[in-house]
């Protein structure tokens, strides 16, 4: 088994941090040889089943299929796979066209490719922020101590500051934290002392408050050895002013934010939070109360800013467009983010807008479908320097998978975030796969593996909601035990992607 953890080192396709950084501070534009091309095919003619789902988001019904089934054959949502009410059955199409689209791995790739473009665009350039609002961000600059750190020798303890071999006479004034600098000792003399306190000159030690009593004539003596020094944190113990102590690309935790305050900070130097707008799209989507006469609650709305938030992004804007072409034009044309998300309307169908507005508009299509499970009719394309969309398919657990496959790796890299280390952990139960595509199923962790979860299909999110992470099932399915990728949920890692403010 594989733990998680941050990367100790690059691979050929990804980014390093400080690169990324580097990206930030120089501002040139895109090399001629960092387009992407085009990948794949516009997908095929289809219905939308409710929220702008495509046929390709069909899904193996549970954990599998049906004995015999092939999931070739047939392109209508699996009992149980969640397609929403209303759903149109699509035509057929040859297995063939519809497995040319971008591989899973390379289609991340891509994106983080996207994010390096972008940061070169010249965007982005590093702010200082305060300390209040960085938690979550990546220095921009080394975090360098103002000031030494203790800024003048303190007691570790409560207790007496003593000088000399004891006994000791106890002066009537003690030392406090916050005070002023107390008078000197001299030998044979102790002051009651609290820990933070300054020390005062000559103190030969800090003797803590029980390991001394007082006798009748209320002299203070030692219950254990006097050992020089001891108890007192000397001035500069743990850095001295000028001494670096975080490098450029470290993501700011709140251990970070609590050292920058240590060492005399206000504001810190970091990477901006990428800027995000979110499209809704959907005529037959509700904001308020319960499904009715063809209308379904939307789901992404809620879902997607806070996920948006988690990964690192600022969210700028949640538009509901429904199904309105001209609409999401002006909202595509006007945004100003560094990357608009819209959901639902990546297929070819007669309200499916987001291709035909990308023509329109001369973007570079990065991604157009990617073979996984759910979620294969994602996209991803410039649609200026610097500037990106990502369209996530209609349904939800689909949205989720277009989330993590394209618009992670790319906010990612925007935001200079160290790229977490892929790890591995056995599957409790077998998963079956698709022939040809990734899958990415729902699992819990429980002890030493994980276990995978029903209600996985495209417009479900029974199962999500209830996991720590994502499987990832490769072409043929996974058997019991087999030590299987896992994408960690931000929430569910116990890392900064907790915060979604």
């Amino acid at each position: 088994m594989t733990s998680p953890g941050t990367r100790a080192g690059e691979e050929a396709e990804d980014l390093h941090v400080e690169q990324a950084l580097a990206l930030v501070r120089e501002n040139p534009g895109p090399p001629p040889g960092d387009r992407a091309p085009a990948r794949g095919t516009q997908p095929g003619p289809a219905a939308r089943p409710g929220h702008g789902a495509h046929h390709g988001d069909d899904e193996l019904p549970g954990d599998g299929a049906h004995p015999g089934h092939d999931p070739r054959q047939g392109h209508e949502a699996h009992p149980g796979g969640g397609a929403h009410p209303g759903h149109r059955a699509a035509p057929h199409r040859p297995a063939q066209s519809r497995h040319r689209a971008t591989p899973w791995p390379e289609a991340r790739s891509v994106a983080e490719r996207a994010g390096r473009a972008g940061a070169r665009a010249g965007r982005r350039a590093p702010a200082s922020v305060p300390l209040d609002a960085a938690l979550g961000l990546t220095l921009a600059a080394p975090l360098t101590a103002l000031t030494d750190l203790p800024s003048f020798d303190t007691s570790a303890m409560d207790g007496w500051a003593v000088a000399g071999p004891g006994p000791w006479t106890v002066r009537d004034e003690g030392a406090l934290a916050g005070h002023a600098e107390p008078a000197p000792l001299t030998d044979g003399e102790a002051v009651r002392i609290a820990t933070g306190a300054r020390v005062p000159l000559d103190t030969t030690a800090v003797l803590r408050t029980e390991h001394g009593r007082t006798d009748e004539r209320d002299r203070l003596h030692p219950t254990r050895e006097v050992v020089h020094g001891q108890d007192i944190r000397p001035r500069g113990q743990e850095c001295r002013s000028g001494d670096q102590l975080l490098a450029v690309g470290t993501l700011v935790t709140p251990a970070v934010l609590g050292l920058a305050a240590a060492a005399g900070y206000d504001t810190l130097t970091t990477v901006p939070r990428p800027r995000v707008d979110v499209l809704v799209l959907g005529d037959e989507l509700l904001t308020a109360g319960l499904p009715h006469d063809g209308l379904i609650r939307d789901a992404l709305g809620p879902m997607l800013p806070p996920w948006l938030r988690a990964l690192g992004a600022e969210v700028s804007t949640v538009r509901r467009i429904g199904d309105d072409a001209d609409a999401l034009y002006r909202a595509v044309t006007t945004s100003e983010a560094d990357l608009i998300v819209t959901t639902g309307g990546t297929a070819a169908g007669p309200v499916d807008h987001v291709h035909p507005i990308l023509r329109r508009i001369g973007a570079d299509l990065l991604v157009d479908g990617v073979k996984v499970r759910p979620g294969h009719p994602m996209l991803l394309a410039r649609i200026a320097e610097g500037r990106h969309l990502v369209g996530l398919p209609g349904n939800p657990l689909a949205a989720v998978s277009g989330l993590l496959t394209l618009a992670e790796p790319l906010l990612r890299t925007l935001a200079a975030r160290p790229a977490p280390e892929p790890y591995t952990l056995p599957l409790r139960d077998a998963v079956h796969g698709h022939p040809y595509d990734t899958r990415l199923v729902p699992v819990v962790l429980r002890g030493e593996g994980a276990v995978p979860l029903h209600y996985n299909g495209p417009a479900m999110l029974r199962g999500i909601a209830a996991a720590d992470a994502l499987a990832v099932v490769p072409p043929g399915g996974v058997r019991p035990q087999e030590e299987t990728e896992l994408l960690d949920l931000p929430w569910a890692t116990g890392g900064i992607g907790v915060c979604f403010t």
